[in-house]
């Protein structure tokens, strides 16, 4: 199963590999990292989506409270949340191709940002699901590239937030 994990930590240099050397030392499997800045300059936010079932996220989430730099980690596991990964895709597109791969593109919310003589750059964001979804469809058409950011989640509204660490991660 997938959990996203939201990782609030002190923004300079050497965080990241402390953070993916915790990951590697204990073994856990990062499926998705993202790591971006905040409304505070200090501040970087990792989203994590780590695989594995309920025993493996509690220990990911205790070692991440017990790095140092590390100022609050939530999971999303028990909230509701609103999660976004980003998508480029170059898709061949031959003139007689075209409009369909435009349609779904329509279909789908997308936009092109892009347009050669016979391909077209893609942009587009939403939940995995989706961008899983518009893949499938653009796979037969040939995708001469793709790029994802991987997932970022932010918790909705004000909510109470009973999987959130204390700062000490304990």
């Amino acid at each position: 199963m997938k959990h996203v994990i939201s990782a609030l930590v002190e923004n300079q240099s050497g965080v990241l590999a402390h953070v993916a050397g915790m990951f590697a030392a204990r073994g856990f499997n990062i499926d998705s990292l993202v790591v971006g800045r905040t409304e505070d300059s200090n501040l970087s936010r990792m989203t994590i989506v780590v695989v594995g079932d309920s025993r493996v996220l509690e220990q990911v989430r205790k070692q991440l409270g017990k790095i140092v730099p590390v100022v609050k980690v939530r999971d999303f596991t028990d909230v509701a949340y609103v999660e976004r990964d980003l998508l480029l895709v170059r898709v061949h597109t031959p003139p007689e191709k075209r409009p369909e791969v435009l349609d779904l593109v329509t279909l789908f919310r997308g936009r092109v940002v892009d347009v050669a003589r016979d391909s077209v750059m893609i942009e587009m964001a939403g939940p995995e699901e989706k961008l899983e979804a518009f893949i499938d469809l653009v796979r037969p058409y040939g995708i001469r590239e793709l790029a994802r950011t991987g997932v970022i989640a932010m918790q909705r509204g004000q909510q109470k937030r009973p999987a959130e660490t204390p700062d000490n991660g304990e």
